[in-house]
């Protein structure tokens, strides 16, 4: 790893892990729930269904292996080979909000992104703690007292947030972070 390289962090679920689809498909098959992109817009799954139903997703989900399967997000596999050619790339999740999604999350890892060396894949609470020039997260609270560049990944319930810079797709992910890189933005 060069050590003059622009350092990127990047989430899993909902940026390069596919983790609505599977929920949404979980509350259709379980509970009958189908939900517009439009109902989903700017809200959480857990704001829409009956409270029991959102507890017995919230308790799939500690168990962990809800995360073993997930779809990968489109372009995501060939963005990250793309930006490892100029930027150290660390996969960042924060994990412990589900500690038994460790192991599962790590499989999918290897398996769906071989080319990210386990060494760069981070397991961890708040993301404060990253040492990263950006950020790329489709939640805002992990910006708070990150030291660099949050980069919000657009996602369903994010439509309403604020937040510059944006990014809709992985293309557009590569598209900024290679102008930055360009005009010698840390």
């Amino acid at each position: 790893m060069q050590s003059n390289r622009l350092r990127v962090a990047i989430d899993m679920d909902e940026v390069i892990a596919d983790a609505l689809a599977a929920q949404r498909l979980w509350y259709r098959d379980t509970h009958g729930y189908i939900w517009t992109d439009d109902e989903l817009r700017g809200r959480k799954l857990e704001n829409l269904a009956d409270p029991e139903h959102a507890k017995s997703m919230e308790k799939l989900l500690h168990a962990g292996d809800f995360f073993a399967d997930l779809e990968v997000m489109p372009g995501a596999q060939e963005a990250l080979k793309e930006l490892s050619q100029n930027f150290d790339i660390f996969i960042t999740t924060a994990a412990m909000e589900y500690p038994a999604s460790c192991a599962p999350k790590f499989h999918w890892l290897k398996q769906n992104f071989p080319f990210v060396s386990p060494l760069n894949i981070v397991f961890c609470g708040h993301k404060s703690i990253l040492a990263a020039d950006y950020l790329i997260d489709d939640n805002v609270r992990h910006f708070r007292n990150f030291q660099g560049q949050g980069v919000l990944f657009s996602a369903l319930h994010n439509q309403t947030v604020e937040w510059s810079p944006r990014v809709n797709d992985w293309q557009e992910a590569v598209s900024y972070l290679t102008a930055q890189r360009l005009a010698g933005n840390p």
